[in-house]
């Protein structure tokens, strides 16, 4: 870590309090320096005086070993479209190696993190999740959207004072156990453990204003304004920003869309007053008079 960070972070520690949820993804999670880089964040957000929780995906990894078995990999809205071959591939990559891995970075500084999915404690609960494409209704198999989440085993393990690394799959009413997409089931679990910021890094510098004809970062906008976004945008950024726009709407004082190739993105993002990325609050946050309101795509 760099001196600024480390003094940012040590002086922050007397200011802000709270539980950050952090959705860790997209290439950091592929490149082995920005995951230790990621595990050094998190422990220093900890050591901040924060309670970070860590949702992460996998998708990377699902396809690559998708691949190694034949089996196709297909994206509906920006989901991938989940056969129950397919889900069994998911919760293997996802428990016994993506989440085993990010909690041994972690661990190597300290005994602070615990692996967890969301069928654990009956954490998450999901139901069937419908997509379109257009006017077009599309089946994408085993991908639940979370009705309920119970935060009692998070908050369990915070309160002793670990950090939670949770895997986003979630078991159905039904018995059925649905891949979730990692951006909305940290989302949902920000929202159910009242987080003061849910934090989603991706492989872009945030939300452009007017994608593909510029590369303008949208900085700052209200729910009111993302909704009326939301619509038109990609279909990779699609399910995080719907994550955001929930989690705000949801309570969560703020949510960020960070870029994850950035050493540090998330110290910086959550402990400096000014953050990259795109940043949404509440349309009656305090920051409503300076967020971006219009309706550019």
């Amino acid at each position: 870590m760099t001196e600024r960070t480390a003094t940012t972070a040590s002086t922050a520690s007397t200011a802000r309090t709270g539980i950050v949820v952090v959705k860790f993804g997209g290439n950091a999670m592929v490149d082995t320096d920005l995951r230790r880089t990621f595990a050094r964040d998190i422990v220093e957000l900890w050591h901040a005086g924060l309670r970070p929780v860590v949702v992460h995906g996998g998708g990377p990894q699902i396809s690559a070993m998708l691949d190694r078995l034949g089996l196709e990999t297909r994206f509906e809205a920006g989901l991938r479209v989940t056969t129950p071959e397919t889900m069994e591939v998911v919760r293997m990559v996802l428990s016994g190696g993506v989440q085993r891995e990010l909690v041994g970075h972690i661990n190597a500084h300290g005994p602070f993190a615990v692996g967890m999915t969301g069928e654990d404690a009956h954490t998450m609960t999901a139901v069937r999740r419908s997509a379109r494409v257009g006017s077009r209704q599309v089946d994408i198999g085993l991908v639940g959207d979370i009705v309920e989440v119970n935060p009692d085993m998070v908050r369990t393990l915070l309160d002793q004072g670990h950090i939670p690394v949770v895997s986003p799959v979630a078991r159905g009413a039904d018995g059925q156990v649905y891949n979730v997409n990692a951006d909305l089931a940290a989302s949902a679990l920000a929202v159910a453990l009242g987080a003061e910021r849910l934090v989603v890094l991706t492989d872009v510098e945030g939300l452009y204003a007017n994608w593909p004809h510029s590369k303008e970062v949208i900085e700052r906008l209200t729910a009111d304004a993302l909704d009326r976004l939301l619509p038109g945008l990609a279909s990779g950024m699609l399910p995080k920003m719907e994550g955001c726009l929930r989690a705000v709407r949801g309570g969560v004082r703020r949510a960020q869309v960070l870029d994850g190739r950035v050493p540090h993105a998330v110290l910086r993002g959550v402990l400096d007053e000014t953050s990259p990325g795109t940043t949404v609050v509440a349309d009656n946050s305090p920051d409503h008079s300076q967020a971006h309101s219009t309706s550019a795509v």
